[in-house]
C-alpha cells in the first residue's frame, strides 16, 4: 500500500487461490494493474487466474461467482474516469457497494483495485507502470491476501 504510514504486509499465501478480475476499459492502465496483481500473487505463493469482464460495473457479479466457485480471494481491478455527466458517480457507487456486499455475503476478501480518477493521467500514475507512483493492482492483491490469512487465524482461534 502506498502513501505515508502504509503498512508493510508480508504474507505467506501458500495454498490460497486468487481470482484476478479485471475490466477491459483503458487497456494501458489495466495492463499495469493486472501485471502488478499477478506478480504479487505469485510472490506471496498464491495460485491465481485472470478473468476479464467488460467494465467495472461487471466486477461484483464476477467476484461473487469466483468466490462461490472455490476461489479464496477476488482481487477486482478497474478504471472509472470522471466525465461530464453523473454516470461516474452512479458507477463508482454501484461498484463500491457491490464489491462490499460480495465480501460481506461470502465472508471472503475482495481486493478493491478500482481506480476512480478525474483524469487518465491520474489512473496511469496508479497503474504500476514504469514511472507510476503507485501500483493499485499490487495493493489490491496484497491487502486481500493478508485479510484471507488473518481470517483463517481468527476462525481457527474461535
Amino acid at each position: 500500500m502506498s502513501g505515508a504510514g502504509a503498512p508493510d504486509l508480508e504474507v505467506d499465501a501458500t495454498g490460497l487461490r486468487v481470482a484476478i478480475i479485471a475490466g477491459s476499459w483503458h487497456e494501458e492502465v489495466m495492463g499495469g494493474l493486472v501485471a502488478g496483481a499477478e506478480e504479487t500473487a505469485a510472490a506471496f505463493g498464491a495460485e491465481h487466474a485472470v478473468f476479464r469482464v467488460a467494465g467495472a460495473f461487471e466486477l461484483p457479479l464476477a467476484a461473487q461467482a469466483a468466490l462461490g466457485s472455490g476461489f479464496d480471494v477476488a482481487a477486482c481491478l478497474g478504471v472509472i474516469i470522471r466525465g461530464g455527466t453523473p454516470h461516474f458517480d452512479y458507477v463508482c457507487d454501484a461498484v463500491t457497494e457491490g464489491l462490499t456486499r460480495v465480501q460481506l455475503d461470502t465472508g471472503k476478501p475482495v481486493g478493491f483495485g478500482v481506480l476512480t480518477t478525474d483524469t487518465e493521467q491520474q489512473a496511469l500514475d496508479r497503474a504500476g507502470l514504469p514511472g507510476s507512483v503507485e501500483s493499485k493492482g499490487r495493493e489490491a492483491v496484497e491487502a486481500s491476501l493478508h485479510l484471507a490469512v488473518q481470517l483463517r487465524a481468527i476462525r481457527a482461534a474461535a
